[in-house]
């Protein structure tokens, strides 16, 4: 199983952006679902978002619903992962996987996207660190 490969990562102020890259030169990203999750220090990994692959129908966390936006580049075979009005609670590593489809549950009224049938393990990740 191939680890995709994150990029894009940084230290930025309260209210900065960057856009995060996942990508592979093993395969073509194009077959699968990819799901963003996250992780930081002393936390559960949180999920993020997914794009679906058929009709690339884009998921988000209520978390950080309306601050990020997935998409995908086929011609690239990337997907990027754009995070804007970052705040010091982003600060965490982010990291992509391949999936079968884009899955979520809702708890107290709350979405959260989450792996349904993982297929890769999650990349290495890359950083991202918000603080002044």
């Amino acid at each position: 199983q191939v680890q995709l490969v994150e990029s894009g990562g940084g230290q930025v102020q309260p209210g900065g952006s960057l856009r995060l890259s996942c990508t592979t030169s093993k395969f073509s990203l194009d077959g699968y679902a990819i799901v963003w999750s996250r992780q930081a220090p002393g936390k559960a990994r949180e999920g993020l978002s997914c794009i679906a692959t058929r009709d690339e129908s884009m998921y988000y966390s209520d978390s950080v619903k309306g601050r990020i936006t997935i998409s995908r580049d086929n011609t690239k075979n990337t997907v990027y992962l754009q995070m804007n009005n970052l705040n010091t609670a982003d600060t965490a590593l982010n990291s992509c996987a391949t999936d079968m489809i884009c899955a979520w549950s809702v708890i107290a009224g709350q979405r959260h996207v989450l792996p349904s049938c993982q297929i890769g393990p999650w990349g290495q990740g890359t950083q991202v660190t918000v603080d002044s």
